[in-house]
């Protein structure tokens, strides 16, 4: 099942009666990566629902949900929310937990965390460079890279022949490493 918050619930109404038709909101999951999970919420006609959609009730209108995408959105909510930035729709779902959202906790986060600040970042700070654990899935590791690394010509030279070697050498169950940070906004790298 997926709610909308009364707040969704209204500007989806206000928007369909700016339209003319029998008209739905198709909802649909665009990219289910913890990195960054993308929806796409869309008015269309009633008529161009697929022959495997669901319909479901989203509180006064029809919702059309395509197979895949109903199994990523069971116990979603949908909000309208208004930021300085601008106002949409946000989705929560509880099944897409995005990386970073909590403190890495349990003992492969804190052998990681060991090896980050006693051997990892002491050999890039001459560099002005510092790299932060953001999340542990399994057996997969997501970092960040801050400071003379975040937007570095060398970046994925460091991470690749550096950073990952030193880590998946000392904690061998590490299966992979994903570099999560925003290159384009490093403001002083060092190369």
């Amino acid at each position: 099942m997926i709610t909308f918050t009364e707040q969704a619930r209204e500007r989806v109404l206000a928007f369909m009666e700016m339209e003319d038709g029998e008209l739905v909101v198709r909802i649909e999951v665009l990219d289910s990566s913890p990195l960054a999970p993308r929806y796409d919420l869309a008015l269309i006609e009633a008529n161009e629902r697929g022959e495997a959609d669901e319909t479901l009730d989203g509180g006064g209108f029809g919702l059309v949900v395509d197979p895949e995408s109903a199994v990523l959105l069971e116990g979603a909510t949908v909000d309208w929310v208004e930021t300085i930035q601008g106002s949409g729709f946000k989705v929560e779902n509880p099944n897409i937990k995005p990386i970073g959202e909590a403190t890495p906790a349990g003992p492969l986060a804190d052998r990681v965390k060991h090896v980050i600040e006693y051997q990892i970042n002491p050999s890039i700070a001459g560099h002005g460079g510092a790299v932060t654990l953001v999340d542990v899935r399994g057996d997969v590791i997501y970092l960040q890279m801050q400071g003379g690394c975040q937007g570095c010509g060398m970046a994925a030279v460091t991470l690749a022949q550096g950073i990952k070697r030193i880590l998946m050498e000392t904690l061998p169950e590490i299966r992979d490493i994903v570099d999560v940070t925003n290159h384009d906004a490093g403001s002083n790298p060092y190369y």
